[in-house]
């Protein structure tokens, strides 16, 4: 089956959507990574970011509004009957690359749940189906969906995430069937599986710890403006909202494996891995997969290099240090989600809208977008789209900058307050020029 309509339009667009010197581009990022450091250096000396103080309360009618249980039916009801249509159009469509299924599970489930969770917070905790089947569950049995048989351990914390989350990734970018139905069905089927053997054992902290969707979701929702304190909804700095983010096992891995993807999805297409592979006898396939391991190993790596090498407190340990700082890499996630797929969902996610209204492909129009045509807009404006991009990648690294610091004067003793942060500082500098390599190299 081809999948050559599909895959084309895949990822950031290459060089040629980029008319500005990437030189010129690359060190820019670099000097407003410096000077932000050097000017948070000598202003920002105490602590800003409080997740227990911080925040005003929302106004009362909105409250009442997301705190309603008609308002948790209403997108519980929404999600379920969203993943009943595209489950119709999974079992019964045609294994065909215009199957709506492949575009809302590349397109609108991987890269959608980035802006939602930006401008509404952890949406996929509201509409999950499998916390729907969850909690029916709960109630035909007369249970309690918050609670299982065994209580969560700890010591897990975000790695079974991390790991689902390697596993979308992978069949995303190296599987070379990814655009076939039946691997699909196949993947969605076990992480539905997965899912509700785990909600049944552990309860809802399952979903908060291991669903890759929901830790992805409500990592991002971390820099909305909405957030929770001490069970209200308050509306604050996504800084301060950032800070709030709980240190648990595994959520370097889980930012590794979110920014490491992104960064291989980039290379893979660029002329160099190209040429390397078609020169060594080694298969594309097993290359694609050491590549995709060695980018997200390497960013673990780099980053926790980088939060280690400093001077320490009594009351800290080295080894705690990179899920402390973990937060302060989600930004440069979606900064490099942004410009890596910005163009991708813009354009694809108009398609597959497209596409839903004819799920079985025999030429219905069951929501009445079937004759809609796609804007390409952004691709007639490449200028536009290339400051976008540096933009968001520039945003997204000055911004966990400004993160790392803050939460550094407030863990490291004051000697290492500030020396202590050029590791991680030469850490996202080289995060910044590599991604903005790989974004004009593709």
């Amino acid at each position: 089956m081809s999948t050559d309509g599909f895959n084309l339009a895949h990822g950031i667009g290459g060089a040629k959507d980029l008319p500005i010197s990437p030189e010129l581009a690359i060190a820019g990022a670099t000097a407003a990574l410096v000077i932000s450091f050097t000017v948070l250096a000598v202003a920002w000396r105490t602590p800003r970011y409080d997740a227990a103080t911080s925040g005003r309360p929302a106004p009362a009618w909105l409250t009442g509004i997301v705190d309603s249980t008609w308002w948790r039916v209403l997108w519980r009801a929404f999600g379920f009957a969203l993943f009943l249509y595209v489950g119709v159009a999974a079992i019964f469509g045609e294994d065909l690359v215009i199957n709506p299924v492949f575009g809302v599970f590349y397109v609108w489930w991987w890269v959608g749940l980035v802006p939602l969770s930006l401008l509404f917070g952890p949406v996929w905790k509201a509409i999950s189906p499998v916390r729907t089947i969850n909690l029916a569950f709960a109630k035909i049995s007369g249970s309690d969906p918050d609670t299982g048989l065994f209580t969560y351990p700890e010591r897990l914390g975000h790695w079974p995430a991390a790991l689902g989350l390697y596993a979308f990734v992978w069949i995303e970018l190296v599987y070379p069937y990814s655009t076939e139905l039946g691997p699909v069905r196949l993947w969605v089927a076990a992480y539905v599986a997965v899912m509700l053997v785990g909600g049944a054992l552990f309860g809802n902290a399952f979903y908060v710890r291991a669903d890759p969707f929901e830790v992805y979701s409500t990592l991002v929702s971390r820099l909305s403006v909405w957030g929770r304190r001490d069970g209200q909804l308050v509306v604050r700095s996504p800084l301060a909202n950032l800070d709030a983010t709980p240190v648990r096992p595994g959520l370097v891995a889980v930012v590794a494996v979110l920014f490491g993807s992104t960064g291989f999805d980039s290379f893979k297409d660029s002329a160099t891995w190209i040429k390397f592979v078609q020169g060594e006898d080694l298969s594309s396939y097993l290359a694609n997969n050491l590549a995709l391991l060695a980018f997200c190993l390497g960013v673990g790596a780099i980053f926790a290099a980088g939060t280690m090498l400093t001077g320490l407190g009594d009351d800290l340990r080295r080894r705690e240090l990179p899920n402390l700082f973990a937060h302060s890499v989600v930004p440069i996630v979606v900064g490099y989600v942004v410009a890596h797929y910005l163009r991708y969902f813009v354009e694809v996610g108009q398609l597959t809208l497209i596409q839903l209204s004819d799920p079985l492909s025999n030429g219905s129009n069951l929501l009445g977008t079937g004759n809609w045509e796609v804007n390409y807009w952004l691709g007639y404006h490449p200028t536009l789209l290339a400051n976008v991009k540096v933009l968001a990648v520039v945003a997204g690294h000055v911004l966990g900058v400004i993160a790392a610091h803050d939460r550094a004067i407030k863990i490291l003793p004051p000697r290492h307050q500030l020396t202590g942060q050029l590791p991680l500082l030469l850490a996202m500098v080289a995060f910044t020029v590599g991604g903005l390599y790989l974004l004009f190299s593709s």
